[in-house]
């Protein structure tokens, strides 16, 4: 992907510090299994926190300790992270404008290990994920390495886009009201009839993924939207519990499987237009 270095006054940079709460990483069994079956924590970060701090202990510590320096790659890294959140607030932006709509700029942090949000703690174990209670992207960028060496993603930069556009997608959900509706159909609703419409709002945050793609086809070189949809391949519910479980259980899909995350991301990039994302209409009548 070509980029320019660009820089925001929401974007904030906690690697190389504490995170508070509980700093525990992935690699346990149960952060793990949490963070295959949970991939993209979509708006559901706070719940995949809660869930680790019940089931592993660990001393809290207080965030902003400096505890290391970050290397040449990991800072030119941020730098990448920094400019695709500001090449998304710049492409929101011009659509709200021109949907006659205000559009209010998120944050993003990205951080080690675990973080302190308005959702709760969180740890890398949760993936990246979207809080609308303080309107922010969370993300450990070491994500993206399990995502290639364990689930068999491609890799590349535009994997690492791919997956901060989707999560900026769930903050459009949240400005235009989707999530709130969402949320108040599922009460009352079984677990199973609950999961549909989780599938249908993360499917939708890749359909705007694929749209801020569509309007950023000037940064885009040979191989990158190869690179989303490999991305979005490995994470797909069935490919993940098939690897995980043996099996695939599509009762239990929040996220949506390997085929549908990819052709709704196609749908957003070759169309470009917003009013073509309603996964609602399209997945449950």
């Amino acid at each position: 992907m070509k980029w320019d270095k660009k820089e925001s006054g929401n974007f904030e940079d906690r690697r190389g510090m504490s995170g508070g709460g509980k700093a525990l990483l992935g690699g346990g069994a149960i952060g793990i299994i949490i963070l295959l079956l949970n991939m993209f924590g979509g708006e559901t970060g706070q719940t995949i926190g809660n869930i680790l701090e019940q089931t592993q202990g660990s001393q809290t510590q207080s965030e902003g300790t400096k505890t290391r320096e970050l290397s040449a790659e990991e800072k030119e890294l941020g730098d990448f992270s920094e400019s695709c959140f500001v090449y998304n607030n710049e492409t929101w932006t011009k659509l709200f404008d021109e949907n006659n709509l205000q559009y209010e700029e998120p944050g993003m942090v990205i951080f080690d290990d675990g973080v302190n949000t308005a959702c709760g703690n969180a740890t890398s174990a949760s993936g990246p994920f979207y809080c609308p209670s303080d309107k922010k992207v969370y993300m450990d960028l070491r994500f993206f390495e399990e995502l290639k060496t364990r689930f068999g993603a491609q890799g590349g930069d535009f994997a690492i886009a791919y997956v901060i556009a989707h999560e900026m997608g769930h903050h459009i959900q949240t400005l235009l009201g989707t999530s709130a509706k969402m949320r108040q159909a599922q009460q009352g609703k079984s677990e199973a009839e609950a999961n549909k419409l989780s599938v249908c709002l993360e499917l939708q945050a890749d359909f705007y993924a694929g749209v801020w793609a569509h309007y950023n086809k000037n940064l885009l070189e040979e191989g990158d939207i190869e690179e989303a949809l490999s991305a979005a391949n490995a994470v797909g519910d069935d490919a993940i519990q098939s690897k995980m479980q043996g099996q695939v259980n599509q009762e239990s899909f929040t996220h949506g499987s390997s085929e549908q995350r990819m052709e709704w991301f196609m749908k957003g990039y070759k169309t470009g237009d917003i009013k073509q994302g309603d996964t609602f209409s399209a997945l449950l009548n």
